[in-house]
């Protein structure tokens, strides 16, 4: 079979009952589910127990602060998270990011922009059936750094490295490209479908976070090299005088 029999189940953390419904309404007629908690307190439990395919995360919750329990949730789970947040700071964004959420959305948002987003996490994890651009059994092997696409694991003279599920596909995009140059727009159009908004250093980030992952020495990098004004390069020969 090339789809799911049982449909995608996600959880919203989101202390407003009213835009929960509202959300769940839209996304029954995608063919999902969505439980919905009000609180951190709830919604830790149940992103820790419910076997959800993702979760969506208020940053602002009555009876804690969302970044949090998005810390608390990664400590223990590899659920994809996406972050919703009224505050217009990037750096919001950027910690939400760097302790692990696959991605944000700004509120007001429309509830369609809401749908692919979610579509964009599952179809990387392939939660939704269709599997992403990876082939199953594909690895890429540089040096001593091993992608098992498969088993979505990344590994550094075969121990695992953690990554996020959107920091996986990222890595991924850049090796599949190995020698050249990719654009940030570039970038972020291969992993989720869509242009690089104006101005928004997610990207940058994610990056900053996988170098941590894999590379000897974050600050200078040999897998993942940065071209100034142009781009992200995924270097072929990475261990050579190492």
């Amino acid at each position: 079979m090339t789809r799911r029999e049982a449909p995608i189940r996600l959880l919203m953390i989101e202390d407003d009952r009213a835009l929960a419904e509202m959300v769940g309404t839209y996304l029954e007629r995608a063919g999902m589910t969505l439980d919905h908690r009000e609180s951190a307190e709830a919604g830790l439990a149940a992103a820790l127990g419910g076997g959800y395919d993702a979760v969506v995360l208020d940053l602002m919750l009555p009876d804690g602060d969302g970044l949090d329990l998005c810390r608390a949730i990664r400590a223990r789970s590899d659920v994809p998270i996406l972050m919703l947040t009224a505050r217009g700071e990037e750096a919001d964004r950027i910690v939400g990011l760097e302790i692990g959420a696959d991605d944000y959305l700004p509120k007001p948002f429309n509830p369609r922009e809401l749908l692919a987003r979610l579509r964009a996490i599952l179809r990387r994890r392939g939660a939704d059936g269709a599997g992403g651009r990876a082939q199953a059994g594909e690895t890429m092997r540089f040096g001593r750094l091993t992608i098992d696409r498969a088993a979505r694991r990344v590994l550094v003279d075969g121990e695992t490295r953690p990554l996020t599920g959107h920091q996986f596909d990222i890595l991924c995009a850049l090796a599949e490209s190995a020698g050249r140059v990719l654009s940030r727009e570039q970038l972020m159009d291969r992993v989720r479908g869509e242009a690089l908004e104006a101005f928004d250093r997610s990207i940058d980030v994610h990056v900053s976070r996988i170098r941590a992952a894999i590379e000897d020495d974050p600050k200078k990098p040999r897998r993942i090299v940065t071209l100034r004004g142009a781009g992200y390069l995924f270097t072929r020969r990475q261990d050579e005088g190492a």
